[in-house]
Parts: structure tokens; C-alpha cells; sequence
């Protein structure tokens, strides 16, 4: 059994190098304790109203988990990221994916993020990504930390289940999924075909850029393909979460209905 003092647990809130060094994330609320793997969860916190409306909820907490079931409302309040707390927080191990099974998946679909910086926008897509059946997200180092407070929300528990990987070397990944007949479509401005024109039926990855810069050219110029998402009026660019959802559901659309 492992114990979090609320010092930790603050700074694993508040604090990316805490969650790298520990290896540990803070998650709030009902339902995203409810999904999350047993074996990830390390310690659980409510407050003692909570613990007594809820013993069912208290129920399934691993008894190897630690617990800390009897914190004040205005204590816990001090721990909390939102501004209307459940009751609930719990302390879990970051999750583990094996890349090399991912990669190996028969006609996978992928996502790169680059440069993402904004957690909602992170949240969404991972979530969106399992809605859609897309196989992992994988960011570029210095994207936003999946495992912000405010990400994880958006996720509603895909952060769990959708395998997501941060690259160092972008281009060694690439090559990996070339070797494999993944082919890279870059959501790109400057693009002339438009995104309803590619075939995504096979191994897919979608390059997603920044929310304000878009992709760079040098990602951009390693895509087998360029695509755009026609806009109509003075638009100039699409929520990145929103384009994103829109390129993955095209590619499950094929998928299901062959082309």
C-alpha cells in the first residue's frame, strides 16, 4: 500500500516534471474512478460525506489501494482542480502502452499531434480517437501533458483505454509505419486535395498541428499526402480537436462502408 500526502498530491495536480518523476496522475470524480484499471490505482481520497452516501463507490477501491476517506469539505476543496468537486479523487499510476504491439496492428489508424498545446483540444481528441476506433494518438515532445488535470477530464476516460505515446524522433516513427504501408495524410492549409479525397481504408496516420501555427513544413513535407477540410466564409482554420474528429470519422466511415 502506497500513501500520497496532500503536498504530493497538490504537486501532482499542479506540477508535469511531479507526474514524470513519480510516474503517478491525479484523477477527480465518480466516473473516471469507476473506469479506471484497478491495478493502476494507487490511493483514493473523499471526503467523509462522500464516503457516507457512497458505499458502494468505497467498495471498490483495491484493497491494496491506499485510503484516505474522512477529509473535511473545505480540505478537500484545497486539493481539487474543479470548481465543483464530487468527493472523490484518486491518485493512479500512468498508464503503459506497448508500441511495438500498436504498430504492429493489420490497417491501424493513427494520429500525430505536433506541438499541441492546449489540454482541452488533447482531451477531446483522445476521447474522439476511441470513438472513432483509431488505434493510438502520438504527440511530438512539447505537446501538452496528456495527464493534466484539465485533459484528463476532457478524455472521460479514453486516457485509460487508447494507447498514446510522446516521440522523440519523429521521423524514425514514420519510417516505422512506412515499413508497415501506414500512409500519412497531413491536415495541411495549403493543401489543393480535399480530405474526402483520400483513401483511408488501409493503415492511416492523420499529422495534426499546432492550434495557432498549424503543421510545420517539415512535418508537413514527410506526409505521403496533403489534405485540407474545405471551409466555407471568412473561416480560416478549424479547432484542431474539431479537425481531427473530422478526418477520423471519414476514415471510420470508409472503414465500415468500403470506401
Amino acid at each position: 500500500m502506497m500513501d500520497v500526502s496532500f503536498k504530493e498530491i497538490k504537486l501532482l495536480e499542479k506540477n508535469k516534471k511531479a507526474r514524470d518523476t513519480q510516474g503517478l496522475f491525479i484523477t477527480e470524480g465518480i466516473k473516471l474512478f469507476c473506469e479506471a484499471p484497478k491495478e493502476q490505482i494507487v490511493m483514493v481520497c473523499t471526503t467523509k460525506a462522500f464516503a457516507a452516501e457512497h458505499p458502494d463507490i468505497i467498495s471498490r477501491i483495491p484493497e491494496n489501494a491506499g485510503r484516505l476517506l474522512d477529509i473535511s469539505e473545505e480540505r478537500f476543496a484545497g486539493l481539487s482542480d474543479t470548481q465543483s468537486p464530487q468527493g472523490i479523487l484518486t491518485v493512479l499510476k500512468k498508464m503503459k502502452f506497448d508500441q511495438e504491439s500498436v504498430l504492429a496492428k493489420e490497417n491501424p489508424l493513427f494520429l500525430i499531434l505536433e506541438n499541441l498545446q492546449d489540454p482541452g483540444n488533447a482531451g477531446t481528441i483522445l476521447r474522439t480517437a476511441e470513438a472513432a476506433g483509431a488505434d493510438a494518438v502520438f504527440l511530438t515532445e512539447g505537446s501538452v501533458d496528456f495527464y493534466n488535470p484539465k485533459t484528463i477530464r476532457s478524455t472521460m476516460g479514453s486516457i485509460y483505454r487508447v494507447p498514446h505515446f510522446y516521440v522523440a524522433d519523429m521521423t524514425s516513427l514514420l519510417s516505422l509505419m512506412m515499413v508497415r504501408d501506414v500512409l500519412s495524410y497531413a491536415a495541411y492549409l495549403g493543401a489543393e486535395a480535399p480530405y474526402t479525397a483520400g483513401d483511408y481504408r488501409k493503415g492511416t496516420v492523420f499529422f495534426i498541428g499546432n492550434e495557432s501555427r498549424g503543421l510545420s513544413e517539415n512535418l508537413a513535407n514527410q506526409a505521403d499526402r496533403l489534405i485540407r477540410i474545405p471551409m466555407a466564409g471568412r473561416v480560416e482554420s478549424l479547432n484542431a480537436a474539431m479537425a481531427a474528429g473530422i478526418l477520423m470519422y471519414e476514415a471510420a466511415r470508409q472503414r465500415r462502408d468500403g470506401g
